[in-house]
């Protein structure tokens, strides 16, 4: 029995027509080793595009956002002309171009003359990139004798809640669905070319998987119907140790485990999101990180810990868009402290990136993204400072959250004081510190201004 992957083409894989012709004859290489199910994202910075249309028609704005649709049709149709070698394949591809942007027209114009686009009305402006896109791509394909056959989301089988925006999948529905529909075209031979990032509610409105949706897909598609590996195609060679523009000796990861995958992904790792990797490790399916300007390159296997390489640390990875709150209250109330800022932060739906508490219980701070800071500060001072009746909020915007993930931290003494002996060596306060009982993180805060040199500090005294 032939092996079967799914392998997913990101947004600078498909670029343009070039492009996406190129990764078309990766796939028919490929063919003739194992069965492939296609995912394909939106082509470049499409999606950015569709959501300028949907901002200019929120304002009533159509003339912007009818210009900005037909220069994405411009872009489209350039490319296919580039991908598809094919006149009658070529011919329908473009028919299918024309059709879908008239449909968007259509659709901007009606929000424009409201003045109003609800989630769901932007759900259906964003899926335009990945429609587009994946028949550019299954036009290519077929020109070169592949028997593809294109599919929306939706269509192949994955259902939603009304989430608009981050869309749920309604498992196992979804895999039954998948199974059914994808897996019968594999059982005749064909290769589906599926829309990345699109699903559907189970009335068949159009839904959105949220960011990294394309990924996502990849590993929903892979987990239903037991595919032994997913390929995520895109513009690296694959997992850092660190930004390579901070840290010049960062080297690529060979094999990371899917629980350093998760750690990663939560403070931002290019390519990375974690609802992608969680259908893989339910089913142990591998997850490989190449490069389409670079196949060659072995790229990044995401895997079971067991088959993890030795080393004390993987990564160390930081972002600068985040904000520290702290708390102050009474000793006396310190209980009640912490529970009322938690539950500020669960009834607004903030989840934050860290937690760090006195051991009286009358201090907490929490790291946030800063986006949501002005949205949490309000709350906080309303339902705890405010109805405790005193307590101080400190809030510094200006800070940097940094993590040093790896699993050969677990058990190995002294791995929190050569991180912190090599930042103080720097001259570099700590502002807050915090690592989970898993033993793969040890995050902390500094000020933004330190943060690339505590990550030089840390990624040198650990990985070189």
């Amino acid at each position: 029995m032939r092996e079967l992957q799914v392998w997913k083409f990101g947004g600078t894989s498909l670029g343009n027509g070039v492009l996406m012709r190129s990764a078309a004859e990766l796939v028919v290489e490929a063919l003739g080793t194992r069965d492939l199910i296609v995912v394909c994202s939106a082509m470049g910075d499409t999606t950015d595009h569709l959501m300028a249309v949907a901002d200019a028609a929120s304002r009533g704005d159509s003339q912007t956002a009818i210009e900005t649709i037909r220069r994405l049709r411009e872009a489209h149709v350039r490319a296919c002309r580039e991908a598809v070698g094919d006149v009658e394949v070529r011919k329908e591809v473009e028919s299918f171009v024309a059709e879908r942007t008239e449909e968007l027209e259509k659709v901007a114009t009606s929000a424009s003359l409201l003045r109003e686009v609800t989630d769901r009305t932007r759900d259906l402006i964003a899926s335009f990139g990945e429609r587009l896109s994946t028949k550019i791509f299954w036009g290519a394909l077929k020109s070169m004798g592949v028997d593809a056959v294109y599919l929306e989301g939706g269509e192949a089988g994955i259902v939603t809640d009304d989430s608009f925006g981050s869309a749920n999948p309604l498992m196992p529905l979804t895999a039954q669905l998948l199974r059914e529909r994808v897996g019968r075209l594999i059982a005749e031979g064909k290769v589906p070319v599926v829309t990345g990032y699109i699903a559907a509610n189970k009335e068949g409105v159009t839904t959105t998987l949220g960011r990294g949706g394309s990924d996502y897909t990849a590993t929903l598609i892979a987990y239903s119907l037991d595919a032994k590996e997913v390929w995520l195609w895109t513009d690296v060679d694959g997992m850092m140790s660190a930004d390579p523009r901070v840290v010049g000796t960062a080297r690529v990861l060979r094999r990371i485990s899917y629980d350093e995958a998760v750690e990663m992904a939560y403070f931002g790792a290019k390519g990375l999101q974690i609802r992608t990797i969680l259908p893989a490790k339910e089913k142990g399916i591998l997850i490989r990180i190449k490069n389409t300007f670079n196949p060659e390159a072995e790229g990044t296997v995401i895997c079971d810990s067991t088959e993890r390489e030795p080393g004390v640390t993987k990564a160390v990875l930081f972002t600068k868009n985040v904000s520290m709150l702290t708390v102050k209250g009474d000793v006396l109330k310190g209980g009640v402290l912490s529970a009322r800022v938690l539950a500020v932060l669960e009834k607004l739906k903030v989840v934050p990136l860290m937690i760090s508490q006195s051991v009286s219980s009358a201090s907490i701070s929490v790291v946030l993204p800063k986006p949501v800071t002005d949205l949490v500060v309000p709350g906080l001072e309303r339902e705890v400072i405010g109805e405790l009746g005193g307590g101080e909020l400190e809030v510094e915007r200006d800070v940097a959250a940094i993590a040093v993930i790896g699993e050969g931290m677990k058990g190995t003494p002294g791995v929190a004081s050569r991180v912190f002996t090599a930042v103080a060596k720097r001259g570099i306060n700590v502002r807050m510190i915090a690592q989970g009982s898993s033993e793969l993180n040890i995050s902390f805060v500094v000020k933004e201004r330190d943060a690339e040199e505590a990550v030089r500090a840390v990624h040198e005294a650990f990985i070189g």
